[in-house]
């Protein structure tokens, strides 16, 4: 233990410890309360000093450079209103209303100044203030008061019945409204970039005003900005947004309204293709296919709990007849539960696993959908168990196997774990809920995922895993998710008779192993850039004849391939033979069959794989086919 009087500050104690990670320093934590160098310990505690190359370091950049933006814009703009700023993953932002959009020529002007307030090395002065000073400073600024109006001391600064209601932070002429902390002074800005601007409705209401949000991004070295924007411009390339309408795999047409696809043929066979594996694998595992409809009366929802924890999320009611009112489904899990209600069930039956590929419909906020990651309409690989108590262990690590197999098919081979426990807002007794979360990670502990705890992050009924994968450009997403609920079976009145011939409760487990296909799809597809492996191409051979008068040829090529389970395509434009075969690898075909004059003789094509450089002439057809089939063979079940 190290003491230091009275009035110490963090960077006192970090110099202490040494000139090195003194320098280094943007921030310490106390008892892992995060705190600005300059201030004054309040206590005793474990003590941490924070350097820009953590995370903890990263969001103290990144939420000082927002600052900064707003100090920038401010400047430039004089009568400029600006709303909220934080820090976010990779980057930050600030909301600001001019009465106009922002150019690209307002950005470079934005970003210019940003260097010179850095260069000038202001330092961050932090202030409390009482909630009428708050007002005072911020007399001008409309969206700020509704924050002062409308925040609890809590949420914005110190929290003390006797002390200041908040504080803001001062850097000369500049002061903003936060909880902070900050680094020392704007020269610790190393390295950031402005990224675009967009629309964004105040506090995320599109019944509210619409500002105008500058992104940027943060880094503790100019080396590790230029490898996150190389990462973003990867991103850029690999956005399924782009490649969807470049591989003519779905649309978002404008009279469908926003949120809503239609799939084409060759996003159609995408599907098709997943679905068909995710069938597959469920006749795999022992599950039953059933199928439930679009809607149901109102009643159902408010049996399941969905009307008092979920309604936000759903679409309003329709009256159907006088009195009588429907929802469109949300979740599919109510069905799947009156269905096992349907007859009397014994504990002989147990485990029932029941599999659906169900389309349902959320009310998403416009402003926050997103291609296909972020829809009003999806479909869920939905299924949902019914065991045993004693049964639960082994159909939580049985969900587990089937999860990460179905992940690995698809080309994912990094997985995390978020265990999510209960929520503030939770039904059933909290012993339930404990138990329920110590089967979940000891499943965890047994395959030995790696995880983290996701505090107060289960739904409503119940603790669950959500399985998070990494891309082939290292972003992280979250996939599949298995999750125990001992609300519903009680609320629905389940039980199955006991070898004592009594009413149990069953447990049921939710299980999601793409979560949403839509969205499921759309990463798969920035995973692998559009280039897809051979199984799940929607095309995976096309067949390039050289002239007109190898088309007959080309067609028994493409007859024989189809006869062995491909799906193949002629090409049978005009074009040149470069031109086809550009646009066939822009197509990302995993082969690529070219005909000629000595093909047609010989009985041979010639070869070319999507990511090679040369092609393989006069490939005899029969060795060609057995090539092409192997590589396009479906992941083993």
């Amino acid at each position: 233990m190290i003491s230091h009087p009275a009035g110490v500050t963090g960077a006192d104690v970090a110099a202490s410890i040494g000139p090195r990670l003194a320098a280094a320093a943007v921030a310490v934590a106390l008892d892992d309360q995060l705190l600005d160098l300059g201030r004054p310990l309040p206590a005793g505690g474990r003590f941490r000093v924070i350097t820009a190359q953590s995370d903890e370091g990263r969001h103290i950049l990144r939420h000082s450079a927002a600052h900064i933006l707003a100090q920038a814009v401010l400047s430039l703009f004089p009568g400029a209103q600006f709303g909220m700023g934080p820090a976010i993953e990779d980057g930050f932002y600030y909301d600001f209303d001019i009465g106009r959009p922002f150019t690209p020529e307002d950005l470079a002007a934005i970003e210019t100044r940003m260097h010179e307030i850095v260069a000038a090395d202001q330092p961050f002065e932090r202030v409390e203030v009482s909630q009428a000073e708050a007002r005072a400073l911020f007399a001008d600024q409309t969206l700020k008061l509704e924050i002062i109006d409308s925040v609890d001391a809590a949420e914005v600064g110190i929290d003390q019945a006797d002390g200041p209601w908040g504080t803001v932070y001062r850097n000369l002429e500049f002061i903003d409204l936060c909880r902070g902390p900050h680094v020392p002074a704007t020269g610790k800005l190393f390295a950031f970039k402005l990224l675009r601007s967009a629309g964004a409705y105040w506090r995320g209401d599109e019944k509210r005003q619409q500002l105008q949000r500058i992104y940027g991004t943060a880094w503790e070295s100019p080396k590790a900005m230029a490898d996150h924007l190389h990462r973003l411009e990867e991103a850029e390339r690999r956005d399924h947004r782009k490649l969807g309408a470049e591989l003519d795999l779905y649309s978002f047409p404008r009279e469908l309204g926003p949120g809503l696809a239609v799939w084409h043929p060759r996003g159609g066979m995408l599907r098709k293709v997943a679905e068909d594996h995710s069938r597959r694998m469920h006749e795999r595992y022992g599950f039953e296919f059933v199928y439930s409809p679009h809607l149901a009366r109102e009643l159902l929802w408010e049996i399941s709990g969905h009307l008092d924890y979920y309604a936000d999320n759903m679409f309003p009611r329709l009256e159907v007849d006088e009195d009588e009112f429907y929802r469109v489904k949300p979740m599919n899990c109510p069905f799947h539960i009156l269905i096992y209600r349907s007859r009397a069930r014994s504990y002989r039956e147990l485990p029932l696993r029941y599999s659906e590929l169900g389309s349902v419909y959320r009310q998403e906020r416009s402003g926050v959908l997103h291609g296909l990651l972020r829809v009003r309409g999806l479909t869920q690989d939905d299924s949902h168990t019914f065991c045993r108590p004693d049964q639960l262990a082994d159909e939580l690590a049985m969900h587990l196997e089937f999860v990460t197999k179905w992940l690995s098919d698809f080309g994912f081979a990094e997985f995390e774990a978020d265990l999510s426990t209960r929520p503030e807002k939770s039904v059933g007794p909290i012993d339930r809920w404990e138990e329920a979360e110590r089967a979940l990670e000891a499943t965890l502990k047994n395959v030995g995922l790696s995880y983290r705890i996701a505090e107060g992050e289960g739904a409503f009924y119940g603790p669950k895993i959500d399985i998070h994968v990494r891309d082939a450009i290292g972003r992280r997403w979250q996939c599949s998710t298995i999750q125990v609920d001992f609300n519903n079976p009680e609320r629905f009145g389940l039980s199955y008779v006991s070898t004592e011939n009594e009413p149990v409760v069953p447990y049921m487990i939710h299980c999601a192993k793409a979560g949403s296909l839509d969205r499921f799809l759309a990463v798969v597809i920035e995973h692998h850039a559009g280039a897809f492996p051979g199984w799940l191409a929607p095309v995976q051979v096309e067949v390039l004849p050289v002239a007109e008068r190898h088309l007959d040829y080309a067609e028994t090529v493409r007859d024989a391939l189809k006869e062995q389970g491909l799906r193949v395509e002629v090409d049978y434009s005009n074009d040149t033979l470069g031109e086809k075969i550009r646009r066939s690898l822009t197509q990302k075909r995993p082969f690529l069959a070219v005909v000629g004059d000595k093909d047609v003789e010989a009985n041979t094509v010639g070869m070319r794989r999507y990511g090679e450089d040369k092609d393989r002439r006069g490939v005899p057809l029969s060795e060609a086919m057995s090539e092409i089939i192997e590589s396009c063979r479906p992941p083993e079940v």
